[in-house]
């Protein structure tokens, strides 16, 4: 069936009227390797009362995560292949995509409730949503979050997953980091920022939500940061090959 979401969303455009309710609305997406603390942060901005937690669609069946279910209406909104076949016949989605045999996509549904509570729209994307996001409105804002650095990121994924990634998972989480990281460096799409503390996390992506704009120094440093990064990777990478 993969297939078949894979045909209905070759050439896939959102209406009209979607493309000028994204327009309208306050969106930020928050985006970055795994382990740099999207959850967190997110979690933090929807504790307060300005933002609307953006909740995508997905084909893929609730996990477990540290112990907990997920919910639908919480993590995601649970569909089926058919639901999401209907959706996709009915322009239902800003922008979707196949990842591993699943469907993921946001809805303008979600991007109208967060419009009528006069919210800012938040959650976390990959790369590809916001590149369809950014086509439709070079406005949207998305926050490239970085770990303070190779060894610091090692370890929260180490306290977040333990033993049970593999070598294979391991090395596909690095390139798949490696690939984020270059639309971070060789594309205009993100603010680049480096989450070291929650705290000042929050009041950064506050700022920049606000204003639309970025502390250069703050920018400079984080980009410097994420080629750092980049090459500890390549480089841990040509070591476990």
């Amino acid at each position: 069936m993969d297939q078949a979401l894979q045909q209905a969303l070759v050439g896939y455009q959102p209406s009209q009227a979607t493309i000028d309710l994204v327009k309208r609305t306050k969106v930020l997406f928050l985006v970055g390797p795994t382990g740099a603390g999207k959850d967190s942060l997110k979690d933090a901005l929807l504790a307060g009362d300005g933002y609307y937690h953006l909740i995508s669609h997905t084909t893929r069946p609730p996990r477990i995560n540290q112990g907990v279910r997920e919910q639908d209406g919480r993590e995601y909104h649970f569909i089926d292949q058919g639901q999401a076949l209907e959706m996709l016949d009915d322009r239902a989605f800003v922008e979707a995509k196949v990842y591993s045999g699943n469907l993921y996509g946001t809805s303008a549904a979600e991007i109208q409730a967060a419009h009528d509570a006069d919210k800012v729209a938040v959650t976390d994307i990959e790369v590809q949503g916001v590149a369809e996001y950014k086509a439709i409105d070079p406005n949207i804002m998305a926050v490239f979050l970085l770990p303070p650095d190779f060894e610091t990121w090692q370890q929260r994924l180490q306290r977040r997953y333990g033993d049970v990634v593999d070598a294979a998972d391991m090395q596909q989480r690095l390139e798949t980091a490696l690939e984020e990281i270059d639309q971070l460096l060789n594309t205009d799409h993100y603010f680049a920022m480096v989450n070291a503390t929650l705290d000042n996390a929050v009041t950064e992506i506050t700022l920049i939500t606000d204003t639309h704009s970025h502390d250069p120094a703050l920018e400079a440093e984080a980009r410097e940061v994420a080629k750092k990064l980049d090459a500890d990777i390549r480089t841990y990478l040509a070591s476990n090959s």
